[in-house]
């Protein structure tokens, strides 16, 4: 391991990185190395030691510090803060020092995504006029799937129970995800609705530590969600998604209170109520499913997945660590968007191929859509051993799905 070597210290560093920080002393480092065990990929690159990277903080080597690419190789999944005795959660320390970047100067182009979601209200930059005819598209296929030429998406529906935020990598490159959403929230019969106005549930801002550009990506979702009346937001199978609108609702919002909660929550419950039935003998093969580390880890979200897959999945195997305590895919922290580091990404992925290999299983339940893109990148890289499926829960859901009419002809 590389020799910290001092080229200026700055005593007053550790005070300015404290003045960014709310409720985190990471003065009491006791240099135990446990945050450093922790990380999955301490061992995988250098400059992955989160132990190292605090000293230099502590010892006010400003210079080093801004150099050392350690600020956007950590994926910000936690895993080491879990296993800190002192609870420095350095995920936040990591953001709050990317905030003070120059916009033009953030890697890769992270910078270009929130500006285009400011300037178009979705991180993909689909206008209106793609948006409502992806919308109109989806729509038509259902009619036809579900033999009811009636059949409308509840677009704009003050008062509804549901408001559902979603990611809008679904308008512009998989709408047959977005399609077997709202086909099981129909079979479901629930009450929600979906916005033509603000709909992209996604922050990117949240990687970037931005927090003018956090609120000017976010709040106008929440407002949607009030000025539409609807009671709770449920947020779609993407882990920075869920994230941004959770921390994001607790740390900025002071508008009206509503509950959210993830899309998978809202599944569980619902097949628990029995408002959804799904077959036990339509998914044969050998099933795992990966923690999301903005869905587990940090939001507390592990045990419903579980309770939902075994409602209807014969041959699962889970992961070894798993729940919050789990491996990164090795792209959070805004990796996928920063391309001039996908041998970092590739190196770190490893990791998670091989966790996957050990469950032998053909199906991976990934309820992310950047640890989707990650797994199949994954799949490109590692093809001599990575070869599951990865898929998110909805479209399995779907596979098993049992319809009302051929319920009511088995009965």
């Amino acid at each position: 391991m590389e020799v910290i070597k001092a080229a200026d210290l700055n005593p007053q560093f550790r005070d300015e990185v404290a003045g960014l920080l709310k409720n985190i002393d990471f003065t009491n480092c006791l240099a135990c190395g446990m945050c450093t065990a922790g990380c999955p990929y301490s061992d995988v690159h250098e400059n992955q030691d989160p132990r190292k990277f605090l000293r230099k903080i502590l010892l006010g080597m400003k210079e080093e510090v801004f150099k050392d690419p350690y600020i956007w190789y950590c994926t910000m999944c936690e895993r080491c803060t879990i296993e800190c005795p002192m609870n420095i959660n350095m995920a936040v320390l990591v953001r709050n020092l990317r905030g003070t970047w120059d916009k033009d100067k953030i890697p890769g182009y992270l910078q270009t995504i929130a500006h285009e979601h400011i300037e178009s209200g979705n991180q993909m930059n689909v206008d209106q006029v793609d948006y409502e005819e992806t919308l109109e598209w989806i729509e038509e296929e259902l009619q036809e799937e579900l033999g009811d030429p009636d059949f409308k998406i509840p677009l704009n529906k003050k008062g509804a129970k549901y408001f559902y935020g979603f990611n809008a990598r679904d308008i512009k490159y998989y709408p047959n995800e977005l399609q077997a959403t709202i086909k099981i929230f129909h079979v479901a019969g629930i009450d929600y609705t979906i916005s033509t106005k603000r709909w992209d549930a996604t922050n990117i801002s949240l990687f970037t530590g931005q927090n003018d550009d956090f609120q000017a990506i976010s709040m106008p979702v929440w407002q949607e969600m009030v000025d539409l009346e609807c009671e709770e937001m449920i947020v779609t199978e993407c882990g920075h998604a869920f994230r941004s609108m959770k921390w994001g609702y607790r740390t900025f919002w002071k508008g009206k209170q509503f509950p959210i909660r993830h899309i998978l929550e809202l599944l569980n419950e619902l097949v628990k109520e029995g408002k959804l039935k799904l077959d036990p003998d339509a998914i044969t093969e050998v099933v795992t499913y990966h923690d999301p580390c903005n869905t587990a880890r940090k939001e507390g979200v592990y045990e419903a997945p579980r309770e939902l897959i075994n409602s209807f999945i014969k041959n699962f195997v889970d992961m070894n660590p798993n729940g919050k305590m789990n491996y990164c895919c090795g792209a959070g922290g805004g990796g996928m968007a920063m391309p001039e580091y996908n041998d970092i990404r590739k190196a770190k992925g490893k990791r998670k191929v091989d966790q996957v290999l050990a469950t032998e299983a053909e199906i991976v339940i990934v309820p992310c859509h950047n640890c989707i893109d990650q797994f199949n990148d994954l799949n490109k890289w590692y093809e001599e051993k990575a070869k599951s499926k990865n898929i998110h829960m909805c479209s399995l859901m779907e596979r098993a799905l049992i319809m009302p009419e051929k319920e009511e002809a088995a009965e």
